[in-house]
């Protein structure tokens, strides 16, 4: 596998973590950074790819109606919660502007 070599500036703290983390398990500190990063760059990924489905659902009129979801999280502090609302597609077109952004 072919790799690159990345520099960051960590606060001392997390750094000091890290050493710690890589004594107890044996490993070099830049193992303990690529699998952090690994993980954090998955999840990301994933976090991306659930605001994608949202807001396809969103354009596809699959919404629930704010009040709805507000008396639905009112009752579960109550001894008879209701039963959570599905989405039904909107008769109403949804227009959403969005704006791409660039990292």
């Amino acid at each position: 596998m072919i790799t690159k070599v990345i520099t960051a500036h960590l606060p001392v703290a997390l750094a000091e973590q890290v050493d710690q983390m890589a004594a107890s398990l044996e490993r070099s500190r830049g193992w303990i950074v690529k699998e952090a990063l690994t993980a954090w760059v998955a999840h990301e990924e994933e976090r991306r790819q659930w605001t994608l489905d949202a807001l396809a659902d969103v354009d596809g009129g699959r919404i629930i109606d704010h009040d709805a979801i507000r008396t639905w999280t009112d009752s579960l502090d109550t001894g008879t919660p209701l039963a959570p609302r599905v989405p039904t597609v909107s008769t109403a077109s949804v227009k959403v502007k969005r704006t791409s952004r660039k990292r």
